[in-house]
């Protein structure tokens, strides 16, 4: 299970979705533009020394990360408020890759239409939406409890 982030705006929740990663053993793909100068460098502050225990796939742009996920056979699973799956029904595999989208913006069509599932966090009706990196916090854990990989962490 891999977890991604389309043209991320904000440092902080970039960090901390990659300490996510180090500690579920989940690779994070980033994908450009991003919303900062993108370095290990310049995210090591918001992710702390988990940087360096994270794999990172660095995709500059859409299309490539889109042709590096065919060419791996990786189904790409959107996390997006305008779906009704709930991601408690939607049935993950390992193989998989979380996508959230830019915290300002979301995702565009493009996206939307390459995402081989979507899925959403039930919440208030009143409310717009949470946060990325706490969406993809909760996500993950179910795609992880799903799929038995809990299993293989302390």
């Amino acid at each position: 299970m891999d977890i991604a982030l389309f043209e991320p705006d904000q440092p902080q929740n970039t960090g901390t979705m990659l300490r996510l990663g180090a500690c579920m053993g989940c690779a994070v793909h980033i994908i450009e533009p991003c919303g900062f100068p993108f370095s290990v460098k310049a995210l090591r502050r918001s992710a702390m020394d988990y940087i360096d225990m994270v794999t990172i796939h660095h995709h500059m742009d859409w299309d490539a990360f889109e042709k590096w996920c065919a060419t791996n056979r990786r189904r790409i699973v959107l996390l997006t408020t305008a779906c009704s799956q709930k991601h408690t029904e939607f049935t993950y595999s390992e193989t998989d890759i979380l996508l959230v989208g830019r915290e300002s913006g979301g995702v565009t069509d493009q996206v939307v239409a390459a995402a081989d599932g979507k899925v959403r966090v039930p919440m208030q009706k009143q409310l717009r939406s949470l946060n990325v990196a706490v969406s993809m916090a909760m996500v993950l854990g179910e795609a992880l409890r799903q799929t038995g990989s809990f299993d293989t962490l302390e």
